[in-house]
Parts: C-alpha cells; sequence; structure tokens
C-alpha cells in the first residue's frame, strides 16, 4: 500500500519538496529498494529471535517513520525516511506469513489464513491508488502518510493483542552457531540485491552507457555468486545455519514457484504503474479521475480474496495458477492493442482492472501456499522473504526494461536521443507508442509465467490439503 500510494501522489509531492523531476522517481525506488533487500535477513533474524517480535518492531517502524515523512523539508531527508519505511515492512512480510504457517495446521483454516494475507499484497497495492487519490484530492497528499501511520500503528497495537507469543525462540534454546544470524551471508546478498536495484533504478535516469551502471551491474552480480557459494558451504558443513538453504532449490516445483513468483508479479505491478501513466500522464485525468478508474480493483479483490480459499480446497494449484496468470496477461493485452485510446472506459479498461486484481488475488495465495507447505517449520518467515525478495527483484528488473523499452520507442517516434525524450506528453501519439510497448513486455511476461505454469505443475493437486 506505501508504495503504490506514493505513485499517485509522486507529481505533486516533486513539485512540493522541490525534487528536480530526474529524480522524482526515488520517492518510490528508495523504499523498494530497503523493502526488497533486507528481506532475506529479516527472515533469518525473525526465525531465530522470534516473529511476533520482529512483526512488532517491523510495523511500529513503519508507523514512527511514516508520521515523520511529510514534514521533511528537503530531497535527501524525505527519499531517506522513505528508505527506513521501507526497511520496516521488509520486516513485517515474512513475519506475518511464518506466524500464520506456525499457527495454523494444513487444511482450510491455514488455506484461508494464507489466502486472507496473500491477498494485502494485491489489495494494498489496489487499496493504496485508491486512499492516496481520495485522501490528496479532499485533503492534503501529507495526509496520505498520516493515513498508512495510522493503520501502520493500529496493526502494531492489534499484534500486540491478537498474535501468541511463541513457546520459544531457537535463540531461547541455545545460542549456539546454528541459532545465529550469518552476518556475511546477510552482507553479501543485501549488498548484492541493493547494488542490482540500485543500478537498474538509476540506468534509466542516467542512461545504461554510463560508466558505473554496467560496472555496479557486474559488482551486485559477483556478490550474488558469492553469496549462493558461501551458503552452500555453510549448509554443506552444517556448523552454522545458512541465511538460505540452496538445496531447496533442488525441488523442481519449489524453483518454479520462485520463477513464477519473479514473471507475475513483474507483469501485475509493471500493469499498475503504466495504466496510471496512462490515465495520469496520457490523458492528462486528476489523482481523483484516476482514482475511479481504479475502484472496480478495490471491490472486486474484496470478493475474490474473500472466495478463494474455498477454491484452494477443491480446486487443482495448476488451473488456480494458470488461470491467475492468464487474467493479468490479458489485462496487460488489452492496454497493448493498438484500441483507440478515447475509447469509452467500459470497453477495456474496466476489463482489464477486473482481470488484473482477480488474476492477483487468486495467482498470489497458490504461491504464498506452495511455498510455505514445502518447507519445515523453522524456514517459513525465510520461505516468505524469499518468495517476495523474488517478487520484488522481478519488478525492479521489469520495471527498468520496460522503461528502456518505452524510451526508445518515444525517442525514435520524436526523432530525438534517449538523453532527449522527456516525459509523457498528454495525447501524444509517441507517448502512446511507448506506454503500449511497456504493456506488450508485461503480456511477454505473463504469458512466461503461465507457461511455467503449465509445464511445470500440470497434475499438480489441491495445495494445502492434509
Amino acid at each position: 500500500m506505501s508504495a503504490q500510494a506514493v505513485v499517485i501522489i509522486l507529481p505533486t509531492v516533486g513539485r512540493e519538496i522541490g525534487i528536480p523531476e530526474a529524480r522524482v522517481q526515488w520517492v518510490v525506488s528508495a523504499y523498494n529498494l530497503a523493502f526488497g533487500c533486507f528481506l532475506l535477513l529479516w527472515g533469518r533474524i525473525a526465525d531465530i529471535y522470534g516473529r511476533r517480535k520482529i512483526f512488532l518492531l517491523g510495523s511500529a517502524w513503519v508507523a514512527v517513520t511514516t508520521a515523520v515523512n511529510p514534514f521533511l523539508p528537503n530531497e535527501i531527508a524525505f527519499d531517506l525516511f522513505r528508505g527506513l519505511q521501507g526497511l520496516g515492512a521488509a520486516a513485517n512480510v515474512p513475519t506475518a506469513i511464518g506466524i500464520i504457517a506456525s499457527t495454523f495446521p494444513p487444511g482450510k483454516a491455514k488455506n484461508y489464513a494464507i489466502s486472507c494475507y496473500a491477498a494485502g499484497a494485491p489489495l494494498g497495492a489496489i487499496l493504496g491508488n485508491l486512499i492516496a487519490g481520495l485522501v490528496a484530492s479532499f485533503a492534503s497528499w501529507k495526509w496520505v502518510f498520516g493515513v498508512i501511520a495510522i493503520i501502520a500503528a493500529v496493526i502494531t497495537a492489534a499484534g500486540i493483542f491478537f498474535i501468541p507469543p511463541p513457546k520459544t525462540t531457537l535463540h531461547e534454546e541455545g545460542a549456539n552457531l546454528k541459532a545465529s544470524v550469518d552476518w556475511l551471508g546477510a552482507f553479501f546478498i543485501t549488498a548484492g540485491l541493493l547494488a542490482l536495484m540500485f543500478a537498474l533504478t538509476e540506468g534509466n535516469v542516467v542512461g545504461w552507457s554510463t560508466p558505473w551502471i554496467p560496472v555496479l551491474i557486474v559488482i551486485a552480480v559477483a556478490l550474488v555468486v558469492l553469496f549462493v557459494l558461501w551458503q552452500r558451504r555453510l549448509e554443506n558443513q552444517g556448523t552454522r545455519a545458512p541465511i538460505m538453504k540452496v538445496s531447496i532449490f533442488h525441488s523442481k516445483q519449489f524453483s518454479a514457484a520462485m520463477m513464477t513468483m519473479g514473471l507475475f508479479f513483474s507483469s501485475f505491478n509493471g500493469f499498475l504503474v503504466y495504466a496510471t501513466y496512462f490515465y495520469q500522464d496520457y490523458q492528462g485525468l486528476s489523482a481523483l479521475q484516476t482514482t475511479l478508474r481504479f475502484i472496480p480493483t478495490g471491490v472486486v479483490g474484496l470478493i475474490t480474496a474473500a472466495i478463494v480459499s474455498q477454491l484452494l480446497a477443491v480446486l487443482p494449484a495448476y488451473r488456480m495458477l494458470a488461470f491467475g496468470n492468464l487474467c493479468v496477461s490479458i489485462a496487460c493485452l488489452l492496454f497493448a492493442l493498438p484500441i483507440p485510446s478515447d475509447t469509452i472506459y467500459w470497453a477495456y479498461g474496466f476489463p482489464a482492472m477486473v482481470l488484473s486484481v482477480l488474476g492477483a488475488d487468486i495467482a498470489w495465495p497458490c504461491l504464498i501456499l506452495f511455498t510455505s507447505s514445502a518447507l519445515p517449520q523453522e524456514d517459513q518467515a525465510l520461505g516468505a522473504a524469499l518468495v517476495n525478495a523474488m517478487g520484488q527483484i522481478g519488478r525492479a528488473i521489469a520495471l527498468a526494461i520496460a522503461t528502456a523499452i518505452q524510451t526508445a520507442v518515444m525517442s525514435r517516434e520524436r526523432g530525438v536521443s534517449v538523453q532527449q525524450v522527456g516525459r509523457v506528453e498528454q495525447w501524444e501519439e509517441a507517448s502512446l507508442l511507448g506506454l503500449r510497448a511497456a504493456e506488450w513486455l508485461n503480456f511477454a511476461l505473463g504469458i512466461s509465467a503461465l507457461g511455467v505454469v503449465l509445464f511445470v505443475f500440470r497434475g499438480s493437486g489441491i495445495i494445502g490439503q492434509k
């Protein structure tokens, strides 16, 4: 919610704080960078020191940093606190699924709990759009942060009273090497992901030919490779628990679930981003008018979240995953096809919105539940961190590629260099073609995820069933 809500108010925030257009995307990117890069570390810390404790710490941290954010007067401080919000949110995600997985035994109750949790990601993105648009239109953009801070504070209070404390933690059972954090591995993966996502984010701003961009990407890849080799060594030695067990990727279905998550979330997130650009930048609609076009996603998302747990109990996993990915792919296709841009919203905009969230709210719980069922109890928080990290990494890479494609198409149509292409202009053909090109990539990612599901998961049974 926090990430997507800021997308709607980004132009306003840039003007109010005085952030140049070339750097305004860092208001969003700072959050995403911290969130994606610290998921694995928080997952391991939670497995050792207690998921409830880390969850409450993360949500309280989000509440405080978000409340402070709108009162910061300059770009550096504003972006820094957005990163701190992402750091806190990264602590919430793996701990939440870890708490659910360890609290509920396999069966319908666990299916329902996980489907409700999993619905939070796509619904949060949708509700972030709706809340930000409404609040910014009738109050102030600063109150968007205020609302998010209040929600985080309420979640913290609810967690104190309703999340049962664990009987014991790995740390309390014995402070041995196996119950400690692999800080060297944490450095490798956190620094590697941070360098990769930073390079991908900045590549479209400073230009991919800028010397330090490819150098940083090479360093990032090297750090990730070192992380994998180090984790394999720790796992083989057995003296210290690794942050990530490399052996879990020996399972073809687990690896396929990770690949599907990366491709699927890239497609879904890309659709939301470029649909927002289409309405707000290309058609020139206000934040409120753009928000109104996203309302069907919120309604359909809530309905789907309510019934998907029942479907999980009766339908095979691959059918639900396939249907969810197909829906998101069609939503992207509707915005990619050369349908006249002044066609009424109900002809293709409305169906695309419905299909996008329908697919997301069906596919996401399946992937989360499959990941949970494939891992032992002690690795539940880490598994949740891994699957969400795959989504974040996939989103960062795909968005960078989509932006590069959009920019290349716009520069070709305008007859200027990539560095001179500028922003999306209202009702300009070059801008429209660039947005459509990006949606074609989103469609290709969705279809690729569908292909993985049909190839690997075909014949699988009902997930989460005893």
